[in-house]
């Protein structure tokens, strides 16, 4: 038990470590096998795999530009009002136009008076080592402007290289064919159970993963084009860019919705600056991304996986904290995969009945 304990840890600090690495690899993985039906079709209509394997990635990337291109106006309307969005914020956290503390005020009050509280508790010498820290912590605690935007870029450059590594990825996969599938069943032994079992698992990963990232693929677009309508209809500014972000939020399950519906309910109230219009635009967001993520989405994750909602949860929680955002989009489709190993590996059954409805 004890080297089962280490061995885990050990996984998963490993896991951790090669985030740089696992990370694009699952998400190139992934996109091929939802591309590969339609590479398989082009072969099908005696169309060379390399050739439709270059058609296929070119037209995903054509049609991504197309829509960045559609709404990079009301993108980059988005990124210049930030400025005023964050003036706007500070100037209603700050209001104490009323006679009554700001909420700025308030919580430096509270913090005051906690500092006050910690202060009266330990010796003297702990007293006068804190305020000598304190000068130092307050000299080095100011914001830089030029740290923060050195951060973004260098953020944006692994964003766009990691990106770029995964467009080649997927290109070579859907070259590769099942050559992947072959080798893995040649390298099982001469046993003929065993290549049957790799066989099946290798089939199932595949109709699973097909299914759950075409299902991703639906419902997301179907709430970007009900979110563009119903902010469109409200008269909320930049509704594509707002619609495109929903999209892109609502891939993430359970925390996806939240942050839609937060966000859009801060814009809302930064355009209108009328409650009952932030409650209109948060409700509908809200409504729409209830609609698809809980009667769509789970209905689909239901048929096509048969997975246990509180497991899946807690499997979101942990590749959460593992991998961040991209462990909340890569967690549904990496269990996806562990639970039909288990039901097909013999001493993974009760892997398989835990994740099992």
């Amino acid at each position: 038990m004890a080297l089962g304990v280490l061995a885990t840890i050990a996984f998963v600090w490993a896991l951790q470590w090669s985030e740089k690495f696992l990370v694009p690899l699952l998400l190139g993985v992934f996109i091929a096998y939802t591309l590969s039906p339609v590479v398989q079709w082009l072969e099908r209509l005696h169309i060379k795999r390399v050739i439709g394997a270059t058609l296929v990635t070119v037209f995903i990337l054509a049609v991504l530009a197309g829509v960045l291109y559609r709404v990079q106006g009301e993108i980059l309307n988005v990124v210049d009002e930030l400025p005023t969005i964050t003036h706007k914020l500070t100037k209603v956290l700050t209001d104490n136009s009323g006679g009554q503390p700001s909420t700025i005020q308030q919580m430096q009050a509270a913090a005051s008076e906690i500092e006050r509280a910690t202060a009266n508790v330990g010796s003297d010498a702990s007293r006068a080592a804190a305020r000598r820290a304190m000068p130092a912590a307050a000299a080095g605690g100011g914001f830089k402007v030029m740290d923060w935007v050195l951060a973004g870029s260098i953020g944006m450059i692994t964003f766009i290289s990691q990106a770029t590594m995964v467009v080649f990825l997927v290109f070579f996969l859907l070259l590769a064919g099942d050559t992947f599938k072959r080798k893995l069943v040649k390298l099982t032994g001469p046993s003929l159970t065993r290549k049957k079992v790799t066989v099946h698992i290798l089939d199932d990963i595949n109709t699973s993963i097909q299914a759950y990232m075409f299902m991703l693929l639906v419902t997301n677009v179907l709430l970007a084009l009900l979110m563009w309508l119903a902010l469109s209809a409200i008269g909320l500014e930049n509704a594509g860019a707002w619609a495109i972000l929903a999209g892109l939020l609502h891939i993430m399950p359970y925390f996806g919705p939240l942050l839609i519906t937060a966000a859009t309910g801060i814009v809302a109230f930064m355009q209108f600056e009328q409650l009952k219009m932030v409650l209109l635009v948060a409700g509908a967001s809200l409504a729409i991304a209830t609609l698809v993520g809980t009667v769509v989405a789970t209905w689909m994750t239901g048929r096509i996986a048969r997975m246990n909602p509180a497991a899946v949860f807690v499997s979101l929680l942990f590749w959460g904290w593992l991998w961040g955002v991209w462990g909340l989009l890569l967690g549904v489709p990496v269990v996806v995969i562990l639970k039909v190993i288990a039901e097909r590996v013999e001493g993974m059954e009760v892997v398989a009945e835990l994740l099992g409805e």
